[in-house]
């Protein structure tokens, strides 16, 4: 089977800008100069650690400017999304010093395996938070209850023996639900650092204190039902925040997952299986049928065909013999091969592209949330006004401490974050479900506000804009006896092209001709004798056809001039629907793929894109994307092979459809369930009103606050008042984000 003759070939070793290993002998034999001079610099390591508690853009901050301060770090990033912390450093800085650091910061710290990763610890978080929100809200409605009965009118005993068992309820509630923001409050304490959790905290430990000590005293009003429901609220902010986080795993992690562990090496003629970090430039290594290169390396003996689509985006396989290039992560589909290694382990091009990979993940997470900027500010205020309200008041009465806490208390209440915490996670919940009806499902916290920002979109084609599968044009013009003949080598083999031409022949209702002896060529296609006569489907120049100028593969019988059978890819659906959608909200489109420029060209033709670009390798990819970023562009990359990881990882926002690699899917921030690409327009509409919401989410906050504050200065709002008119704020925040469905 053969793509058109001068369809472009890709050399995987040109891959990323790091400079591939020669396939020279000479070169392989002996390092390098600037090989050696690498080795004798001081080898860096790289270190890991998990850290439970960041959770906003200043904890990234923090983190990383107290990591490169140590002297011998060269380089620190935290993954907000996976609460994880990678740093370069000198060989002489251990893990310890690190996480001694990263503790004199407020921040718990534990070091990782980066080879035994495990996406399990977010779950449990997530499990964790959701049961305190569960038995929060049970506590919340049993005190409402008895809150209304004193409501109502209850006195003396009555009412203190219901203000005790609301005690008995409430404050083991705030105990056990409060955790997360108590050891997050403490820890920064400890350090002098107040962030958001620390008015959250202080206001839960006094409406709880300020309700007991007025139950001991037999007071006329105590504000549990304030600390249940302030638990609560903030609980539930906090668990729609992590589940936006929670489906977001490293698509790095995954690439790395690609990587063969070991290989089959060839030491004098033998085969032993060594461990791919035991193999070398040099050795040779032998890779059977089905199996996946594991190194960079260049074909001694065999013929094959080679799958790459995972690193160029080429639709179909390729040729592969003596001379050729193949790059670890490719699949060897119908031939063995002996590889001379160029490049394996950390080295190869695969490595390469995860570390790619991580690269941008990381520089994505720097991307700062509009709940975190407005938080930035929000949490010294709050504690500015909460103790000048207590000082105030203490001069004022003339050190009535309890009237004094009373109004401190109120002040924190009635502007504790919850509709700032609420502001942005219910946007996010209400619009993810109804662009999860149309068929996306949104993957990460930001991905919507950032989607709002896109002006330019660009396109992977094989896979993404196409279903990636070819599909006969050209049947009914060649004669049923040849067709017969076609069909009947083509079921013969599992090549693309084959399974296509065979689907085509069955849906036409053609019957395969009597063909016997059937034998497939590595690398160049299938044979066998009809009527006596050797008959041969595949390759132009094995048949001796001449090439056409499309996807092809070619068919002689010894009776005149081969004949080619054409293939196109399968157009998407809703492919065409989703560009004239996004034009008409002037988007900016580009196409970009690593196929051949005929096919490429046809394709931008057929659904209106007019810049386009062919033959492109990973490195090219993401080079574009992060070339558009440093324009000024905000980009929505749209792909879905391992070759679009990088950019897709890079990209402003991204989407990935369903059928992709599991790396493009978790490098993405949003999945296209269907094939029906037509919602990824409705999904810019969508998000520029989610985005308008959250704006919306903010003004309702501040005008809260501006009405409400300065009735808990006076001395106007009790604890309880602060606590309904807080929740009530929260509601009108979730109703308005629900105006999205």
């Amino acid at each position: 089977m053969s793509a058109a003759p001068g369809s472009q070939s890709f050399d995987p070793q040109e891959f990323g800008t790091v400079g591939a290993a020669s396939a020279c002998p000479a070169c392989v034999a002996a390092p390098s100069a600037e090989r050696l001079a690498q080795m004798a610099q001081p080898q860096h390591a790289r270190l890991m650690f998990s850290l439970p508690a960041v959770h906003c853009a200043a904890c990234i901050s923090t983190v990383e400017n107290a990591v490169q301060a140590l002297p011998g770090v060269q380089s620190a990033r935290v993954n907000l999304t996976l609460r994880r912390v990678s740093v370069e450093a000198d060989a002489d800085v251990t893990a310890p010093d690190l996480i001694r650091v990263m503790q004199g910061v407020g921040y718990e710290a534990h070091e990782l395996d980066p080879g035994l990763l495990s996406a399990t610890e977010t779950d449990k978080q997530g499990r964790d938070l959701l049961m305190r929100l569960g038995v929060a809200f049970f506590s919340m409605m049993n005190v409402m209850l008895l809150s209304v009965a004193v409501w109502s009118g209850a006195e003396a005993a009555t009412r203190d023996l219901f203000h005790w068992i609301s005690a008995a309820i409430a404050i083991p509630t705030v105990i056990f639900a409060g955790q997360p923001f108590f050891k997050s409050a403490w820890a920064g304490l400890k350090v002098g650092r107040l962030g958001m959790d620390f008015p959250i905290s202080l206001a839960l430990v006094l409406a709880s204190s300020i309700s007991l000590y007025e139950t001991i005293h037999s007071g006329h009003h105590a504000y549990f039902d304030a600390a249940v429901m302030l638990s609560f609220f903030l609980l539930l902010g906090r668990y729609l925040d992590h589940r936006t986080r929670a489906v977001a795993r490293s698509a790095a992690e995954e690439l790395a997952a690609l990587e063969v562990p070991r290989a089959t090496v060839l030491v004098e003629g033998a085969e032993v299986v060594r461990a791919i970090t035991e193999v070398v430039a040099g050795d040779l290594v032998r890779v059977r049928p089905g199996g996946r290169m594991p190194v960079d390396g260049v074909v001694e003996s065999g013929t094959s065909e080679v799958d790459r689509s995972l690193l160029t985006g080429e639709s179909l396989p390729v040729f592969a013999g003596p001379g050729s290039s193949v790059s670890a992560g490719e699949v060897n589909l119908t031939g063995p091969l002996t590889l001379r290694v160029t490049a394996a382990g950390k080295d190869s091009s695969l490595h390469r592209m995860a570390d790619l990979v991580a690269v941008a993940e990381s520089a994505r997470t720097k991307y700062t949330t509009l709940a975190e900027r407005a938080a930035s500010w929000y949490s010294p205020l709050v504690h500015l006004l909460s103790f000048s309200a207590f000082g105030f008041w203490m001069w004022k009465t003339g050190g009535d401490l309890r009237f004094a806490i009373n109004i401190s208390a109120a002040v924190l209440i009635i502007t504790c974050p919850c509709a700032l915490g609420l502001a942005v996670p219910a946007v996010v919940t209400s619009a993810s479900g109804r662009l999860f009806r149309k068929g996306l499902l949104i993957k990460h916290g930001t991905a919507l506000e950032r989607l709002a920002q896109v002006d330019t979109v660009v396109f992977d084609k094989t896979g993404t804009l196409t279903m990636g599968a070819p599909e006969a044009t050209n049947l009914a013009d060649h004669p049923r006896p040849a067709v017969e003949v076609a069909a009947a080598l083509a079921m013969a083999s599992s090549h693309p092209l084959a399974t296509a031409l065979a689907e085509a022949a069955r849906a036409a209702g053609i019957h395969p001709a009597r063909v016997e002896e059937l034998r497939e060529v590595p690398g160049y296609g299938i044979e066998g004798l009809w009527k006596g006569q050797r008959v041969r489907l595949g390759r132009a120049d094995w048949c001796g056809g001449e090439g056409v100028a499309m996807t092809a593969t070619y068919l002689c019988t010894g009776e005149g001039r081969a004949r080619a059978f054409t293939f196109t890819d399968r157009l998407r659906p809703g492919a065409e629907a989703a560009i004239a959608s996004l034009k008409a909200q002037g988007m900016a489109l580009r196409l970009i793929s690593g196929d051949s420029a005929g096919a490429v060209a046809a394709l931008a033709a057929r659904v209106g894109v007019a810049d386009w670009t062919a033959g492109a390798l990973p490195a090219e990819k993401a080079a574009l994307v992060r070339d558009l970023t440093a324009a000024g562009h905000r980009v929505l990359m749209v792909g879905d092979g391992l070759n679009d990881t990088a950019a897709l990882a890079g990209a402003h926002v991204s989407i990935s459809p369903a059928s992709a690699l599991d790396a493009a899917r978790t490098a993405s921030d949003i999945v296209l369930l269907g094939q029906d690409m037509a919602p990824i327009g409705d999904a810019l509409r969508i998000s520029r009103q989610a985005t308008r919401r959250i704006v919306e989410n903010f003004g309702l906050s501040a005008g809260y606050n501006v009405i409400a504050v300065p009735l808990a200065l006076v001395g106007m709002a009790t604890p309880l008042a602060a606590a309904l008119a807080m929740s009530l704020s929260s509601i009108t925040v979730s109703l308005n984000a629900l105006r999205l469905k």
